[in-house]
């Protein structure tokens, strides 16, 4: 049986961290959904972003995104995190919404629109001395939509050089997370668009370089449990973008679409130890909130992630592991599935009340009173939203 004394020592020491972009107004590719009350600037992001940590108690990091939560003093805005609670996460660059990157950021063919995509990124390894940041996260748009639009070799030594001169940069506990992304919204190729390209720049980096494993940026029928399990083998594991899809990269919550596959994913990360601290996995989401309510939205989200993370810790593994080594494949998949049949709600409220905390997160947070104060203060200046 599973020691259950270790599961909940196991999901109190949880974190996942929550994208400032996540508490801004989104929508689809056709309308941005405005609604009441969302943060004007960083500041009040991380104000929102530290109900998150209230309500759960898990969530004590939150992702900038550069230039959108661009400020004067990046010091004085981790120092307004640390006051309530929170540290800045992840420094996520952006080499996709300036004019001069139509095609391509580090992959271009032109030098100096390549220096201007470096410069940035080199600006966002400042930006974590200032905030005590441990990971520069990239994500590149780069690729082309047209077959001989460029030179595909030719792009992979481009973005190479780059990603070589911003790893020197980076310091000692610092370290550089590469996402990957299937299409989108280069159609005819993408110079990032699996995990092993992610993993072989990675490799040629050195250990500092991880790859970030985005659920929603693969094939349809892809086992991203195999990646994880590959990367985990390999200490390769960066970060995890946890979100859902239906067809493409909808960024819808977590756990929404494919519950099931999110456990798989976190059954691979508890079997190969990625929740220990040493392995420095990153469980973050990347999430646009289009019709549903920010906070209370990334606290569901959250709460999907703990509900999937408990399931995954409840496989017992020796059971497992004796029906694998016998042949028996059925009684192996009644292992798993045992333990995702099982309902853990009743076990995370006792874990949240141990904690000292509200055993109903969501409740939690609309007795307090924030989603009325914030509609009522923050009227007037311009909304945060995707791209601002």
């Amino acid at each position: 049986m599973t020691d259950l004394s270790a599961v909940k020592a196991a999901l109190k020491a949880q974190e996942i961290e929550t994208p400032s972009w996540g508490y801004g107004n989104s929508g689809t590719r056709f309308k941005v959904f405005a609604q009441e009350g969302v943060p004007r600037d960083p500041y009040e992001k991380i104000e929102d972003a530290a109900q998150v940590h209230a309500a759960t108690g898990v969530a004590p990091r939150v992702s900038l995104h550069i230039p959108w939560d661009r400020v004067d003093d990046f010091a004085a805005l981790a120092a307004f995190a640390r006051e309530r609670g929170l540290q800045v996460g992840a420094v996520n660059s952006n080499t996709f919404q300036d004019d001069d990157f139509r095609l391509g950021s580090v992959a271009h063919a032109d030098p100096k629109v390549r220096r201007k995509a470096v410069e940035h990124l080199l600006e966002c390894v400042d930006i974590m001395d200032a905030t005590g940041s441990r990971d520069l996260k990239l994500w590149f748009a780069d690729g082309t939509n047209y077959p001989g639009q460029d030179d595909i070799t030719g792009r992979q030594d481009r973005l190479a050089e780059a990603l070589a001169e911003v790893y020197a940069r980076l310091g000692d506990e610092q370290r550089m997370i590469l996402e990957y992304k299937l299409f989108e919204p280069a159609f005819y190729h993408t110079d990032v668009p699996d995990w092993g390209t992610s993993y072989a720049h990675c490799l040629k980096l050195g250990p500092k370089a991880k790859v970030v494993v985005d659920t929603g940026h693969h094939a349809p029928g892809t086992n991203i449990e195999f990646i994880v399990a590959f990367l985990l083998r390999e200490d390769r594991l960066g970060a995890f973008d946890f979100n859902s899809r239906f067809y493409a990269d909808d960024d819808l919550m977590v756990g929404s679409a494919d519950p099931f596959q999110l456990f798989r994913i976190l059954h691979e990360v508890a079997k190969n130890d990625g929740f220990a601290p040493g392995r420095q996995v990153a469980f973050m989401l990347d999430q646009c909130h289009n019709i549903e309510g920010k906070i209370p939205a990334v606290i569901r989200s959250v709460m999907n992630v703990q509900e999937a993370t408990a399931k995954a810790l409840l496989v017992d593994l020796d059971a497992l592991r004796s029906a694998q080594s016998a042949g028996d494949v059925l009684g192996a998949n009644a292992v798993l599935m045992d333990a995702y049949n099982t309902d853990v709600r009743p076990l995370l409220r006792e874990v949240r009340q141990e904690q000292g905390l509200d055993p109903d997160p969501l409740a939690a947070y609309r007795a307090t009173g924030w989603q009325q104060r914030i509609v009522a203060d923050r009227v007037g200046g311009t909304q945060a939203g995707w791209g601002a």
